[in-house]
């Protein structure tokens, strides 16, 4: 099967094509054997809207392919920037269902607590802004990660919960200012549409998909129209 994957959750973002290995037994586990990528294109941040869709018809006519040769979508959903997961969701949303095939969702924060290869309880965390920070504590096994929670909390609410937990993040500023903090975090390599692939493909086998009207992003907080609304109201 050929596994479309994007992510435009950050302020950069990528899209990457892959072959999974159908006949593999099916578990939930990742063996990255079943997953080759064939590559990964970076899109830069500002333009999704203009460059998806495009560089998606470019990166199959490269390889010898059209859309109707894809077999699974694997998209981002979140957290991360309102207007790049609203384009993402929306040019998958649009190939799936003229397609009609199976669409894998995953957490940037999940994508991140697996990316550590840790055992147990692990928190994910990702810098959401204004002070603010994205947490997702997962129970992660052998190429899985259970989701137990995910929150918005304020940077000083975050650092004071997650005194002695296992925590990783690959937000290289956010590890610096926990250091200040008397705080010490892994920093994995950021997140891109390759890692989407290999997560989206073991849910796709696992039957864990959405139809194109069920596909939503996982924006943890609120619009700012979400709390102008909720403030007028």
């Amino acid at each position: 099967m050929f596994l479309l994957a994007t992510d435009t959750s950050g302020r950069h973002g990528s899209i990457a094509l892959a072959r999974a290995k159908e006949d593999a037994q099916a578990s939930n586990t990742i063996d990255l054997r079943e997953v080759e990528i064939l590559e990964v294109v970076a899109l830069s941040g500002g333009t999704f809207s203009a460059q998806l869709v495009p560089q998606v018809a470019a990166t199959l006519a490269k390889h010898g392919f059209s859309k109707n040769d894809i077999g699974g979508f694997a998209v981002a959903s979140g957290p991360g920037s309102f207007t790049g997961l609203r384009v993402g969701l929306a040019a998958i949303k649009g190939l799936a269902e003229i397609l009609r095939k199976p669409i894998a969702t995953v957490s940037t924060l999940e994508a991140v607590a697996h990316s550590t290869g840790c055992m147990g309880r692990v928190t994910a965390v990702l810098d959401a802004g204004r002070g603010e920070v994205y947490a997702g504590e997962y129970e992660t096994s052998p190429g899985a990660a259970r989701c137990l929670g995910e929150r918005l909390l304020t940077t000083e609410e975050f650092l004071a919960r997650v005194r002695g937990a296992k925590v990783v993040t690959c937000d290289g500023a956010f590890a610096e200012a926990a250091k200040a903090a008397g705080l010490s975090f892994p920093v994995v390599e950021p997140i891109n549409a390759a890692d989407i692939a290999r997560i989206g493909w073991r849910k796709i086998r696992a039957g864990d998909t959405v139809s194109p009207e069920q596909l939503e992003a996982n924006y943890i907080r609120r619009t700012d129209a979400e709390i102008l609304a909720k403030i007028g109201s």
